[in-house]
This record gives structure tokens, sequence and C-alpha cells, in this order.
């Protein structure tokens, strides 16, 4: 284990699927985990097992129901944080409209686009203008292969996830002399909650298993996997670009 004892990961959406292997995976590697999340009490067993199994490994964790897009939570949340600790913001929101373009409304694709990209920089800002990221700290997002391919009912988040990388491009630039690496990670197509509200999500499911050098879908742990890498030192010096994590399976 890494000394990263000191260190914070921050994770918005970090209740399940890619979010949450990422800070169990975290938590292995010494980073106390700070969940930003909104769900159910009805769901929160689930997470609440992780939470002590995260806790079990002599990290902290801060859990926080809250809806992340609020400025009220941000705000609760920046504030509960140490300066000069966040070594890691991961941002999993996956709030967004998936109908075809014809029963979509302006409205959803403006909460599309600021639940699935701008909120990225909103937390972003606030933790650099607050002090708190620590000094070779990792500012993460998820993008998927639909910022490029056409899938039904994907256009608003399509449309996210391009002005996602278009937004790490700019932080990673505009950041670099806060001390802050800025990238995106370009997970396969992965069963998670998220991915079942995609119409037709288990045809995905089944070309991205044929098309998949390996023959199988990616996992949410092996995503999780590469978020640790990232934030390894040594690994700084990756900054501004798309990391495919997908077993090759955008290759064909």
């Amino acid at each position: 284990m890494e000394n990263h004892l000191q260190k914070w990961a921050v994770i918005l959406g970090g209740s399940s699927g890619l979010g949450l292997a990422s800070a169990r995976a975290l938590a292995k590697e010494g980073f106390h985990i700070c969940l930003v999340h909104r769900d159910r009490k009805s769901e929160m067993e689930t997470l609440q097992l992780a939470i002590a199994e995260m806790e079990s490994l002599g990290v902290q964790v801060k859990s926080f129901n809250r809806d992340a897009l609020k400025l009220e939570t941000l705000n609760e949340v920046v504030e509960a944080l140490p300066n000069n600790s966040v070594g890691v913001l991961l941002h999993s929101i996956a709030k967004g409209t998936v109908k075809p373009l014809s029963h979509i409304s302006l409205e959803d694709f403006k909460i599309t686009l600021d639940a699935m990209a701008l909120s990225w920089w909103q937390w972003t800002a606030a933790l650099v203008a607050e002090g708190k990221f620590a000094e070779g700290a990792q500012n993460l997002a998820f993008t998927s292969e639909g910022n490029t391919r056409v899938w039904k009912g994907y256009g608003a988040v399509s449309v996210a996830k391009a002005a996602l990388e278009a937004l790490m491009r700019q932080m990673a630039v505009e950041y670099a002399p806060h001390g802050i690496a800025t990238n995106c990670i370009q997970a396969g197509v992965t069963d998670t909650p998220s991915l079942r509200h995609i119409p037709g999500y288990d045809a995905l499911l089944k070309s991205a298993a044929q098309r998949n050098p390996f023959s199988k879908v990616t996992t949410p742990e092996a995503v999780g996997g590469v978020v640790v890498a990232l934030c390894k030192e040594g690994a700084g010096w990756i900054n501004g670009t798309v990391i495919k994590a997908d077993g090759g399976e955008s290759l064909r």
C-alpha cells in the first residue's frame, strides 16, 4: 500500500458501478474516501456494506447522500475537506436523458449537459479556489465510446461526453500550474446500473463481448484498476488525454 493516508479521493456518483469500484480500489491504496451520491434508503444496504469494507482497511470514509448538482452540497463537501488534501477528484455522475432526439426537450439536454459535463468543472473550480487539491492530484472523469458512435437513445449523453472531453483539455492546461493533471477514462461497455437505463443495453453488452479481443465485457473492477494506476507516483505526466480502459474493444 502506498502512503496516501493523508490524501482524500472525492468521488461524485460513487455509490455503484464504476464510481464505487474505483472507491474500493483507491481505499486499498490508502486513500480516504469521500462519496457524493444520491440514493433512496432502500438502495443503501449495498453501499453501507462497501463503506464498512473500506473502513476496515484503516481509511476514513465520508458519505454525503446529497445531490451533487446543488450548490449547497458542493459547499458542504468542500468545507468538510482539509486544505491541500484531495489527491483525486473522480467524476462518475450518470444522470441524463436516454431518449431519441425526437423525444428530447431543450430542458432534457440542459440537465444532461449539466450533470454529465459541467458539474465536473464546477467541482474542480471550487476545490481549486478553496485550496483543497494536493500537489500532484489527478482530476478524472469517465467518458465512453458513445462520444463518437451513434447508440440508440444516447444523443443527449453523447453531446455531454463531447463537452466533458473539451473541458478536460481546457482544465489540463489551465490547472497544470496548480499541480493538477486532468484526464478522461474511456471505459468499455460495462454492465452497471447506469448502462441498464440505455435502450437496448443488452445488445450493447453482446456486441462489446464480440468486439473485445478478450471476448468479454469490461468490469467495474478493471476500470477501478486503471483509476488507481493513474493515481500512482510516476503517472502525473499523463495530462489532457483520453485513456481507453476497454481491453481493445474500441479497435473493432
